[in-house]
C-alpha cells in the first residue's frame, strides 16, 4: 500500500540510488548527448512507470540532459511508490547506458538544485495568502502553516519562504517580483492576490504591468506582454 514518507524517509530511501530530496519531490538529472537520446530515455521512464506516470512523473528533456522529478500528485508528496519509481528508472537508465549518479566533482557545475527566495515579513500569515495568489502557487506538500514554503505546482517557478522578522524595516525593497502571465489570465490573477490582501499599487502602465503589494509593502508586478510597443 502506498505511504507518505516524511522528508528523513524519503531522503534516506533513495540516497543510494543517484536521487535526491528536494522540496517535497524526488529528483534526479541524467546527462544525456542529443534531444533525441533525452527524449528516448524520457519514453523509456514513462514506459517502465506504466500506469503510475501520470500520476508522479514530471520530465524535462534537453539536449544536454533530462531531469526527472516524482511527486504522488494524489497525496502532493513522496511516497513509497515514487521510490519503487525513482529505482525503476535508474535501472532503465542504466541499461540504456546513461547514470542517474550525481556529477558533482566532475567539470558539471552541479545535479539538481530548487531555487528558493525569502520574504522577510512581521505577520507570516498576513501576507502569505497573497503570495501564494499572486504567484499561483500551493503548499509544500499541501501543508499550508506559515513556516511552509510555497511551491510551484507545475514546477517552474522557485520556491518562496517567509523569515520572521523582529521589527519593521522603514526603507522600501531593492528587489520585487515580476509575475509574467498570459494576457487573458491577468485580470483573473489580479482579482484572485487582491482578494487574498493584496493592494493595487499602480495600473498606470497596464496591461503592460500592474503593480501590487501586499499588507507590509511587499510589492509584485503582474505583467504580459501588451501595452510594450510604441
Amino acid at each position: 500500500m502506498e505511504q507518505i514518507l516524511s522528508r528523513p524517509e524519503a531522503s534516506e530511501a533513495i540516497q543510494d540510488s543517484g536521487w535526491r530530496f528536494l522540496l517535497g519531490t524526488l529528483r534526479t538529472s541524467v546527462p544525456v548527448g542529443s534531444l533525441a537520446r533525452a527524449i528516448g530515455l524520457a519514453a523509456d521512464a514513462v514506459a517502465v512507470c506504466g500506469d503510475d506516470a501520470d500520476g508522479h512523473l514530471r520530465v524535462d528533456a534537453r539536449p544536454d540532459r533530462v531531469v526527472f522529478t516524482l511527486q504522488s500528485l494524489q497525496h502532493a508528496a513522496v511516497t513509497t511508490r515514487d521510490v519503487e519509481l525513482a529505482l525503476r528508472i535508474s535501472a532503465t537508465a542504466d541499461r540504456s547506458g546513461f547514470l542517474t549518479e550525481p556529477e558533482i566533482g566532475t567539470a558539471a557545475p552541479r545535479s539538481v538544485q530548487l531555487l528558493e527566495i525569502a520574504i522577510d515579513a512581521l505577520d507570516i500569515a498576513g501576507i502569505r495568502p497573497f503570495w501564494k495568489a499572486v504567484l499561483g502557487y500551493t503548499g509544500e506538500a499541501g501543508a499550508e502553516g506559515p513556516e511552509d514554503p510555497l511551491v510551484d505546482p507545475v514546477g517552474q517557478g522557485p520556491a518562496i519562504w517567509f523569515q520572521q522578522m523582529d521589527e519593521p524595516r522603514p526603507q522600501r525593497n531593492r528587489i520585487h517580483f515580476d509575475i509574467c502571465v498570459p494576457h487573458d489570465e491577468a485580470p483573473r490573477r489580479i482579482e484572485t492576490a487582491l482578494a487574498a490582501g493584496g493592494r493595487l499599487v499602480s495600473a498606470t502602465r497596464a496591461p503592460a504591468f500592474w503593480v501590487l503589494a501586499d499588507l507590509e509593502g511587499n510589492e509584485a508586478c503582474v505583467t504580459t506582454w501588451q501595452g510594450r510597443d510604441g
